[in-house]
């Protein structure tokens, strides 16, 4: 299964930013999230990101596979959100 993610209402994205749906360097590309501080398995191996309403992502900024970003979340110009680093 894949999903592409979902992008709320007033969100506006930047030129060049990247919403990522795959790990291409892991062996295991299973895409994680972290809600309340555990990390868990979504069972999918393509997700790209949930972005809330009023968020605002800088332009070239890139979102991992599978962030959460909670709404009105501001993501600086160049920022990477690693939301499950290896």
């Amino acid at each position: 299964m894949c999903i592409a993610g979902d992008i709320g209402h007033g969100v506006n994205i930047e030129a060049g930013a990247i919403l990522c749906n795959h790990y291409n360097e892991r062996e295991d590309d299973t895409v994680y999230v972290h809600i309340d501080g555990q990390r868990v398995s979504t069972g999918m191996h393509k997700l790209g990101a949930l972005v809330g309403d009023g968020c605002r992502i800088g332009a070239n900024a890139v979102l991992s596979p599978g962030t959460l970003l909670k709404p009105r979340t501001i993501v600086r110009r160049l920022q990477l959100i690693e939301q499950d680093p290896l």
